[in-house]
């Protein structure tokens, strides 16, 4: 759709702590209010991340299909839920010192709770948070694991990439041998090499390589962490490519100053409009992404 573009809110991410930011949304009444105000602002698709009552990480599937279901009876915006967890609570297990494991089985939750989209993590990293080193094991096996629960539930995958490998290798494989249908979504997430063995940070040279290397039929989102949220996303969106903003990736609306989702999603829609452009309702982007319409 000419001159229309899907942003994405992620509001809350596996994590950021309310100790870091106090805006940051934790609970399903909190998460579905942020998102109703996001959408109110231009936002189309929430990246969905659950956390238990005490805020740590998780993809238990009855707290995804609560934080759904409000989210749902406040808005149509598409909703899209992680297979990513979280740092903490229920998704790590320590498998020697020092280094944790974010476990394969719990991630999978993310998928039984009837969101339109998830996120699908077709690649292996090692991260490091607060001295720990974090290992995110989606082997071959794995994904094809990932996407046979995928085709099960009818979800649409994100296809989530930290660098040029991680489009290439399972993505590519996966698409060709007809996993996935075109439009294909695919997030590229610059910006996070310090905490994500081998992430890209973000430059125009690399998103550009990036871009270059998407398959026919492809749409592709931009997210920028930290400080790269807009100058990313502003070259996504000069690049024909669509965003992603939210305190998941940038708890900062200004230097020093911390952030609301809302501001952050308002910021993005004024730089749109700037550029020409006009963010995509939730009905316009289900028709970009070939998502059925709600009540359809």
């Amino acid at each position: 759709m000419k001159n229309k573009v899907i942003i994405t809110v992620a509001p809350t991410g596996g994590m950021a702590k309310k100790s870091q930011n106090p805006h940051l949304p934790t609970q399903p009444d909190e998460i579905a209010a942020c998102v109703k105000r996001c959408a109110d602002e231009g936002a189309s698709i929430v990246a969905v991340h659950a956390r238990r009552p005490d805020n740590q990480a998780t993809c238990d599937a009855a707290i995804y299909r609560d934080i759904n279901a409000r989210i749902r009876a406040v808005s149509d915006i598409i909703i899209n839920n992680s297979t990513g967890g979280g740092v903490d609570g229920d998704m790590t297990r320590e498998i020697e010192p020092g280094l944790h494991e974010i476990m394969f089985a719990e991630r999978m939750k993310g998928l039984d709770a009837g969101a339109e989209m998830a996120t699908f993590d077709a690649h292996t990293v090692l991260a490091s948070f607060g001295g720990r080193e974090i290992l995110v094991n989606t082997s071959p096996r794995r994904c094809n694991s990932m996407a046979a629960k995928f085709i099960q539930t009818g979800i649409k995958p994100e296809w989530e990439c930290f660098c040029l490998p991680h489009l290439l290798q399972d993505p590519l494989r996966l698409i060709s041998g007809g996993f996935d249908k075109p439009p294909y979504w695919i997030n590229f997430v610059l910006g996070g090499e310090r905490g994500f063995q081998n992430a890209s940070p973000y430059t125009p040279k690399i998103l550009d390589h990036l871009v270059a290397h998407l398959p026919t039929g492809a749409l592709f989102c931009v997210s920028g962490i930290g400080k790269a949220q807009f100058p990313a996303t502003t070259h996504a969106v000069l690049a024909g490519g669509h965003v992603r903003v939210g305190l998941e990736d940038n708890l900062y609306i200004a230097p020093g100053e911390l952030a609301t989702n809302e501001q952050l999603v308002a910021k993005m829609v004024r730089i749109i409009r700037e550029l020409g452009y006009e963010p995509a309702t939730p009905i316009e982007a289900r028709e970009m992404l070939s998502l059925r319409q709600l009540g359809a």
